[in-house]
């Protein structure tokens, strides 16, 4: 079972033998290549041998590139990533206008639900009152952008009615970095099953090689929300960016039991895919998380 994220942050050469990844830095460390789910190159001054990047390939393990600021740029991503991807992809391309437009519904309905569970978390009543009546009102497609308007009041009210997403700051640098983590994560499970990642359910952007990933991964930015409201960052380091990373290993509940949000992705695309193909949303598994006090 694949649990544990390499974060690389430093000078070093990483290479494959034997099962195991080497890194040779000022230590030389080996790393058991079956527990390993990701692995973030933070620094640019990291060398990767094709050997080492094609056995990740072959076992989907999900390569994060960072830029010299250290956010996420990029990533590796295998071609093939299903045994029967040519059918996933035939079927992918034939999904109907109707099929797509209930599952966007459904999502939607769910990250406003997950947001307005977070703000009455908060104990932003009103907001999260407000966002419960948009859940209602979501239509097939979200053709009203229910989304848009849930996302002002919801921004408001868990950062403060100053805070704009378009601003160049802290908390938005931390929200960014969350979200590219949680992006990689659904672009990786799309993959592993068979599927584009460019051609999504909503998202139809012809710049955007993710469009897919962008799709799934709704539901749990609040995830990342929460986690970057409790931090509250005035800088954006290693301590804050492992926090953020290790978002992925909290555990919430899906289909009836505990796991990570790491595996919980999986099964929720998988009941997506299900879904599309039957045109049934109800067939979505969402996860569900007890937040305490």
């Amino acid at each position: 079972m694949t649990w544990r994220t390499v974060v690389i942050s430093s000078r070093s050469k990483v290479s494959y033998s034997m099962g195991y990844m080497i890194i040779r830095g000022e230590e030389l460390r080996r790393v058991f290549l079956d527990e390993v789910h990701t692995v973030m190159v933070e620094s640019t001054a990291v060398a990767m041998t094709a050997s080492w990047i094609d056995e990740c390939m072959k076992r989907k393990i999900r390569i994060i590139l960072c830029d010299p600021k250290r956010n996420p740029e990029g990533e590796f991503m295998p071609y093939h990533g299903s045994f029967d991807s040519s059918r996933r992809i035939r079927e992918q391309i034939q999904w109907t206008k109707k099929s797509k437009d209930l599952i966007w519904q459904a999502i939607m309905k769910e990250k406003i639900n997950k947001q307005a569970k977070l703000l009455r978390f908060f104990e932003k009543e009103k907001e999260a009152a407000l966002l419960e009546s948009y859940i209602s009102q979501v239509e097939p497609g979200d053709v009203t952008n229910r989304e848009g308007f849930a996302a002002k009041v919801y921004f408001n009210g868990l950062f403060g009615m100053d805070f704009t997403r378009r601003e160049d700051n802290v908390k938005n640098g931390a929200l960014n970095y969350g979200y590219a983590i949680l992006l990689s994560a659904c672009n990786r499970e799309a993959a592993a099953c068979g599927y584009l990642a460019q051609i999504g359910v909503f998202h139809d952007n012809l710049y955007n090689p993710f469009n897919l990933g962008s799709d799934l991964m709704e539901p749990f930015r609040p995830l990342i929300d929460r986690e970057v409201l409790l931090m509250n960052p005035t800088k954006m380091e290693k301590e804050e960016k492992m926090r953020l990373v290790n978002v992925m290993n909290q555990k919430v509940f899906i289909n009836g039991r505990e796991t990570s949000v790491n595996q919980a992705i999986g099964i929720y695309e998988r009941s997506v895919f299900k879904a599309i193909e039957e045109g049934k949303p109800e067939l979505i598994r969402f996860y569900s998380i007890d937040y305490g006090k």
